[in-house]
């Protein structure tokens, strides 16, 4: 069973890196991890692929090493754990809004005594067999360790309950959705900012011993959350090649003027 990078970098106290994939860009895989990312966001929630689409870039983060944190377009039992099957080393689940859900994805996602998976071992995680099957083989109890939740809080609702959801076992990181928070926050009326919401949740996953993170619009941004204690650096995705060709068309404007 391939061992999560992701996890190894939280449970040493150490910042994953990650870095975001919303299209079918294969390269895109082989350069984050040349470039020491840890692990993908690889977003099913706004973006569209097929399954073997899906199932082609779950193969390239095991060939290329790094880890696939997927965030699901669905939180069904038998198609969360086909996900885990062909390879996603863990999940980004949106709207995690209370621990009734957290202890439905631990369920759904890892095998017996501590959830209720269904059991196969013919999948890419457990090399199509070849390490599930055989004699001795530790399969079950490594793919309960070197898989991970990370459950976003993005709702007044997840807010609220963000303590008992970052108490389940099983749920490895809170992930704070700032955009849907945000505006969810300021239609509210409670008077609650964002900044007073991260600020929550970041203390809620402290005190329980769980990793936490958000996407950052800066590097200022990104050392402010490092010093709140934030162990998920997310930074850089594909959207970014929108500034390499703006780069480029100014660089391109300024040699074809002359």
């Amino acid at each position: 069973m391939r061992k999560s990078k992701l996890l190894a970098k939280i449970r040493s106290g150490q910042s994953a890196r990650v870095c975001a994939m919303g299209h079918f860009l294969p390269f895109f895989v082989r350069y984050a991890a040349h470039f020491n990312y840890d692990a993908i966001w690889f977003d099913l929630e706004h973006r569209a692929m097929d399954q073997r689409e899906v199932q082609a870039i779950l193969a390239l983060c095991h060939t290329y090493d790094i880890d696939c944190m997927l965030r699901p377009p669905t939180v069904e039992r038998n198609k969360l754990y086909r996900f885990m099957e062909d390879g996603a080393a863990g999940f980004l689940v949106p709207f995690v809004d209370n621990a009734d859900i957290a202890r439905h994805l631990v369920n759904a996602t890892k095998y017996p005594p501590v959830g209720n998976r269904g059991i196969d071992g013919a999948g890419l995680d457990a090399d199509f067999g070849i390490d599930a099957w055989r004699a001795g083989s530790t399969y079950y109890e490594d793919a309960n360790r070197e898989t991970f939740i990370v459950a976003q809080i993005e709702t007044v609702e997840g807010l609220e309950n963000a303590e008992a959801i970052a108490a389940v076992p099983g749920i490895d990181a809170l992930f704070i959705g700032p955009a849907d928070l945000g505006r969810r926050l300021a239609l509210s009326g409670t008077g609650t900012t964002l900044a007073q919401a991260i600020s929550r949740v970041a203390e809620a996953a402290q005190r329980h011993h769980k990793a936490w993170g958000l996407p950052s619009g800066s590097p200022e941004d990104l050392k402010r959350y490092k010093q709140m204690g934030a162990q998920l650096a997310i930074w850089g995705g594909d959207f970014a090649l929108m500034n390499v060709l703006k780069t480029c068309s100014q660089q391109l404007d300024e040699v074809l003027a002359g």
